[in-house]
């Protein structure tokens, strides 16, 4: 070993703990509903991993996407008691229940009028976007969900990618009532620097109110477990007042 290799050396690695985030409130845990777990064996073995890192409580959301994937509580419901079930069966000792991510289309609006909404916590409800365009009915709709007594949340605002260049776009979202969601992935540079860049900002701001692993598949997992370690990620986090443990 030269005389300054220490110099090169990378960041001690941390133990994998990420107990003080404890609620998952976004992710595509329950089998075959989207384009996430794919069968019930996926979905169990994405929970117990999760729940070695530190998490206890899981509030899957699937999307719902009247053109791509038309989830309803009906839909839902079969697979989470299958996954319920499960858990028991394996003594996991976790709780789970769910509640949806809803993409903001014209669809949408019918899905407010009917009273069709599955939210969590506090009445939140978690709402997203395309990674194309805005929704153009997004502050309208948010202005309804506050109206009728919902807490619209916003999921990975850091991902569109038509607001990094926008300054005050995301204060608007904030101004209006609307809480935020950041992907925990994003600080990886999982999906690109630039967002990555977006989602530091918007933590160093105190922005956001909720984490999440938005969860889909083994590499998401593997990333997972990877930044767990990571004493930079785990500062950016902690440094945050997480509504998470209020679930």
């Amino acid at each position: 070993m030269g005389l300054f290799s220490f110099l090169k050396s990378t960041p001690a690695r941390i133990p994998a703990d990420l107990s003080f985030i404890g609620v998952d409130m976004h992710s595509h845990l329950l089998p075959a509903l989207d384009d996430g777990s794919q069968n019930i064996d996926d979905s169990i073995h994405f929970i117990k991993a999760l729940h070695e890192l530190g998490y206890h409580k899981f509030i899957c959301t699937p999307h719902i996407i009247s053109d791509m994937y038309p989830n309803t509580k009906e839909t839902i419901d079969p697979a989470y008691e299958l996954v319920k079930a499960r858990l028991a069966e394996e003594n996991i000792p976790v709780e789970i229940s769910y509640a949806a991510e809803f993409m903001v289309n014209a669809d949408f609006d019918q899905i407010i009028k009917d009273e069709k909404l599955l939210v969590f916590g506090k009445n939140y409800v978690l709402i997203e976007m395309s990674y194309m365009a805005a929704s153009p009915n997004i502050k309208e709709v948010i202005f309804d969900l506050i109206m009728r007594g919902y807490k619209p949340v916003l999921a990975h605002p850091e991902r569109y990618s038509y607001y990094h260049n926008r300054s005050g776009a995301i204060d608007d979202f904030i101004d209006a009532g609307c809480l935020l969601q950041v992907n925990i992935l994003s600080l990886t540079g999982m999906y690109g620097k630039e967002v990555k860049r977006m989602a530091e900002a918007l933590i160093s701001q105190k922005l956001i109110s909720f984490a999440g692993t938005d969860l889909h598949h083994d590499r998401h997992l593997a990333m997972m477990q990877q930044l767990a370690t990571d004493p930079a990620i785990i500062n950016q986090l902690q440094s945050l007042k997480l509504l998470n443990s209020e679930l």
